[in-house]
């Protein structure tokens, strides 16, 4: 088998299953362990897939631009806003990320809703200028242009002075072997300091970042209180999760 065959059958297994793993694919194809592994390196170079421990994981379409993951999931991501905004309750404070799906979730608070809103998001602080009844605290840091997002260790360190009752995380990639995790390492470490500084974490995931994975882990799944998902995805999506008692609110 060439080279480029090889590769595009190892692309096509990873469709079907939902992840390659390189000891036992070696064993079926009569290949070395080597040469897939070679292989799944040279693709995830070419930004086909990521690679994991012991073989490979779908790369998740949601790392790309904000304006390019606007079109993404465009039918899911505000039911799951919606579901996501129900959770807030009065006179809480709540951390809420950036991203597509955290937009939709500030345009679902309920005009009443008296609570106060900390987010290193410019994008979402503007949505919430006319609510009248959430107060806005913005962290600052270095603009992070791909996620508009504050990141760096200005970011961390005014994190580190506020307890929230809830985090709503927006993610790049879920899965249950991989945890949660994103595109940037920057980004990666200012959800993680958000989420240990928050009493419960929910994360906000649209249909396409499920059994995915991104280059930085932001943190195991342990760490992960809630997770809301489309009401039309497969149950043996999110089966894996059921299991490791995380509560799973479907939008």
């Amino acid at each position: 088998m060439l080279t480029r065959q090889r590769k595009q059958h190892l692309l096509e297994i990873l469709q079907q299953d939902g992840q390659i793993v390189a000891k036992s694919l070696s064993e079926q194809l009569g290949l070395s362990e080597d040469t897939i592994r070679r292989d799944l390196r040279q693709l995830a170079e070419e930004g086909l897939l990521q690679r994991v421990h012991g073989g490979a994981l779908p790369i998740s379409p949601a790392i790309g631009t904000f304006a390019e993951r606007q079109q993404i999931s465009s039918d899911a991501k505000p039911a799951i806003g919606r579901a996501a905004a129900a959770m807030i309750q009065p006179g809480q404070v709540v951390f809420v990320d950036g991203g597509t799906t955290a937009v939709q979730l500030v345009r679902h608070l309920p005009q009443t809703l008296k609570a106060t809103i900390v987010t290193h998001s410019p994008s979402i602080a503007v949505e919430l200028v006319e609510h009248p009844h959430v107060e806005v605290i913005m962290l600052g840091g270095r603009l992070f242009k791909h996620s508009i997002v504050g990141v760096g260790a200005a970011t961390i360190e005014a994190i580190g002075r506020i307890r929230a009752d809830l985090y709503f995380m927006g993610v790049c990639s879920l899965h249950p072997d991989a945890g949660i995790s994103t595109g940037d390492f920057e980004e990666a470490c200012v959800k993680r300091a958000l989420s240990e500084a928050a009493l419960q974490t929910v994360v906000l995931a649209s249909p396409e970042k499920l059994d995915t994975a991104s280059p930085y882990q932001i943190a195991a799944l342990s760490q992960v209180s809630g997770i809301v998902v489309n009401a039309e995805v497969a149950e043996t999506l999110i089966a894996p999760y059921r299991k490791m008692g995380i509560a799973i609110t479907l939008a």
